[in-house]
């Protein structure tokens, strides 16, 4: 009895040591964008200052990787990014990326479509535009997954 007890705890330990581990680790995400556009390297300044490790490449083809990615007519922006199986397109805030991953919904990914003022590496002053992140699948399907100022 003693030794099941024993083994149960100490399973029981490893399991959530290994759990605070994953929690404490940082997220990777790999953003694709413009070598010349300087509100794509705000936002991954914003990502990195929320715990992402960001992989960045510049490249002169977005069109090509936007159309990989699978993204919808209408919800483009200026970057793509990719986290585990989810595309992140646009100026998507940190905590809604970190609430789509903690939630895994079967989605494609989100998308802040346009290019909003006050959103993240949008900042304008103290202009801040209203703005939506949709949820898109691949069967062409969007929802508000969230919305801001």
């Amino acid at each position: 009895m003693k030794k099941h007890t024993l083994a149960f705890g100490l399973m029981a330990a490893l399991g959530f040591s290994t759990t605070a581990l994953a929690a404490g680790a940082a997220q990777s995400i790999h953003v694709y964008k413009s070598p010349t556009c300087g509100c794509c390297g705000d936002w991954i300044d914003h990502l990195e200052e929320n715990g992402f490790e960001v992989e960045a490449t510049n490249t002169n083809d977005m069109g090509r990787i936007k159309a990989e990615a699978g993204l919808i007519a209408g919800l483009g922006s200026c970057h793509t990014a990719f986290v585990g199986d989810y595309v992140i397109e646009g100026h998507v805030p940190a905590d809604d990326i970190k609430r789509l991953i903690s939630e895994a919904p079967k989605a494609t990914g989100l998308s802040v479509p346009g290019m909003p003022i006050g959103s993240p590496g949008m900042e304008m002053g103290d202009r801040k535009d209203h703005y939506k992140v949709i949820l898109f699948n691949e069967a062409g399907q969007t929802r508000i997954f969230s919305q801001h100022n």
